[in-house]
């Protein structure tokens, strides 16, 4: 049986979010993000034209585009709707995956002698539309990165079937930049020695590509040559993530019970970045010697951002803990939580601090979570 995958991408859709509430933004080039020193989350396509980009600092869009209306982005408003917009398909649909907030997988494959799968999709799609407001494009294929390639070159409102005999012709021409787990160091060493198209890295030995970009040098190869066998996985929530730790001596160090959950707010936003999961709500709890329990919590504007975090976290510690008694616990939940990147959410922060995160982030992930971290919460001699 022929595979029929679906990759569904709501256009624009910070913007188009925006646009469903005030329609006097239609038409406009319009950029969603932070202040001046702040970056873009997302653009319209008039401000595309222009050459603004998501991650650009805002400073930098403007310069391109100086008639462009900037909004700082109402977080819980495009979280509502992606979870509106994720309701309508997954009824719709046998298996969905949620790649992120604004992206959908879908494995029709075996539905065609029901009805037919493109008429399907065009269906769900229609029916995104009609129920949310938000418009949305899609690719048909028999796999995950050609229907992501073809949902990119579709837009916006795209519409598009890439059967398997049509797979090489349709990726050939297109560059590499245009396949998903290509960045810039890899385009750059590809393009160094003539690599540029789809055609012509498809015809690359496969030792050879993994001489060059190691392990991942075969799956490019199978991925340039239309090849992906990864499954549609089926979509689920997670609820919350938590930490806590019991004393082995009661305390009543204030100043080490607040470095302690700086650490815990660090650990678990790095935690939530890793697997691309928001927060809108933080949890704090204290055990007193004498086993009584309080916890307190308050909501927050969906985020990922340690700094955020760990500052709720500590002014909900200091309303939390409100006898002199000694502590025997203390833990930190995040929970509601949200698929959603990091980098889309900081609507508030300035590209330094963007930055600071990634290079953290990056440390992180290379040599372990406790390799790097803030004075506030690092346990030092550790």
């Amino acid at each position: 049986m022929n595979r029929a995958i679906v990759h569904m991408d709501l256009d624009a859709f910070f913007v188009s979010c925006e646009r469903r509430n005030n329609s006097q933004l239609e038409g406009i080039p319009l950029i969603i993000g932070g202040g001046d020193r702040g970056v873009v989350a997302s653009c319209s396509y008039e401000a595309r034209k222009f050459g603004v980009r998501s991650a650009m600092p805002i400073r930098m869009a403007l310069r391109l585009c100086p008639d462009a209306k900037v909004i700082r982005g109402d977080y819980e408003l495009y979280s509502n709707l992606s979870h509106l917009v994720t309701e309508v398909i997954q009824e719709k649909v046998p298996v969905m995956e949620k790649a992120s907030i604004d992206e959908f997988y879908l494995d029709l494959s075996g539905m065609d002698k029901f009805f037919g799968c493109y008429q399907w999709t065009k269906e769900i799609a229609s029916a995104v539309n009609k129920e949310t407001g938000l418009p949305i494009s899609f690719a048909l294929s028999t796999n995950k990165t050609v229907s992501k390639i073809g949902t990119g070159e579709s837009k916006p409102v795209g519409k598009l079937e890439i059967k398997e005999l049509e797979i090489k012709p349709f990726l050939s021409p297109l560059s590499i930049k245009k396949i998903p787990m290509v960045g810039d160091k890899t385009f750059q060493l590809l393009s160094r020695i003539g690599i540029r198209t789809i055609h012509t890295l498809s015809e690359m030995p496969v030792l050879v590509l993994q001489q060059m970009i190691g392990i991942n040098g075969k799956e490019l190869w199978k991925k340039a040559n239309g090849i992906d066998e990864n499954p549609v996985v089926p979509y689920s929530e997670r609820k919350s993530i938590s930490t806590e730790k019991t004393f082995a001596a009661d305390t009543m160090d204030i100043a080490e019970l607040k470095r302690l959950i700086s650490g815990m707010a660090e650990k678990l936003a790095y935690q939530l970045r890793r697997e691309k999961w928001l927060t809108s709500t933080v949890v704090i709890k204290i055990r007193y010697a004498n086993f009584d329990t309080e916890t307190k919590q308050s909501r927050v504007t969906y985020t990922s951002a340690d700094h955020t975090l760990s500052r709720v976290a500590l002014q909900l510690f200091e309303k939390v803990y409100t006898r002199r008694m000694r502590i025997r616990l203390v833990g930190l939940r995040f929970t509601d939580l949200v698929h959603g990147n990091h980098q889309m959410n900081l609507f508030e922060d300035t590209e330094e601090q963007m930055n600071l995160y990634q290079t953290m982030d990056y440390i992180k992930n290379r040599f372990g979570s406790d390799a790097v971290g803030r004075a506030s919460g690092f346990e030092f001699g550790k």
